[in-house]
């Protein structure tokens, strides 16, 4: 993992639009959107389905407004299975489409956090993945860099 790449904020249907990332001697393996190299996505969401049947590990269903991705806990992260449906939850972790059980986006949980108690938290969440697309991704789409 490179963490050097950042973690873009995204709705979870844009992860459809990536496409696997030239790779070189020196990099690990990532996928590209709107031209930009990523490892991982910072998604936010409700919790629809929680599934602890494999093992130490689990998975969370969450719904972003745009579609359900597939989340896959570490051990530590479904210890004492904490996580429930209608919990409103931010998750960064790796893109692993290929790896998903389902058929949907898939991502290998690095960090998660319950944000259930935050008001605003979801009209904030479509602010940011706006205000990301608009001043960083959009403009690197075009080469241009980050407008003034």
């Amino acid at each position: 993992m490179d963490y050097s790449l950042a973690a873009l904020k995204l709705l979870a249907s844009q992860l459809a639009g990536s496409t696997t990332a030239p790779s070189s001697e020196d990099s690990s393996p990532a996928q590209m959107l709107f031209g930009i190299r990523f490892q991982r996505a910072w998604i936010q969401g409700v919790i629809v389905r929680v599934d602890y049947s494999t093992g130490d590990n689990g998975s969370l269903f969450v719904d972003d407004g745009s579609c359900v991705t597939e989340f896959m806990l570490r051990s530590e992260d479904a210890k004492g299975q904490p996580w429930r449906p209608g919990m409103y939850v931010l998750i960064i972790g790796a893109y692993i489409a290929p790896e998903s059980t389902e058929n949907l986006p898939a991502v290998k949980v690095h960090k998660i956090v319950d944000l259930s108690t935050q008001p605003d938290r979801e009209a904030m969440w479509y602010m940011e993945v706006a205000e990301a697309y608009n001043f960083f991704y959009e403009a690197d789409a075009y080469g241009v860099g980050s407008p003034s």
